[in-house]
């Protein structure tokens, strides 16, 4: 992506299903109420059944890699990437 370009990529849907990168297929946290500590786990669950294809309705197709990113209370910050193997 180029800077400048994010209103192009959501314009064109390409943030979502058909799109080039799907974005938080299961609703994001605050679909979740965004229940302090629980966030975490429940990203990395989704992140696992996308890549074993397990995510029912949700499912990204042919998911190979996935990003995970959460930042916590007191500036606490996790990345951490998945591989299908």
């Amino acid at each position: 992506m180029i800077v400048g370009d994010a209103e192009k990529f959501i314009n064109d849907a390409d943030n979502t299903y058909g799109g080039k990168i799907v974005v938080n297929p299961s609703g994001g946290l605050m679909s979740k109420g965004h229940p302090l500590g629980a966030t975490g786990l429940a990203q990395c669950t989704e992140l696992v059944w996308q890549l074993r294809g397990q995510a029912d309705k949700r499912q990204v197709p042919e998911a190979k890699i996935a990003l995970q990113h959460n930042i916590g209370l007191g500036g606490a910050c996790v990345v951490t990437m998945y591989r299908k193997g």
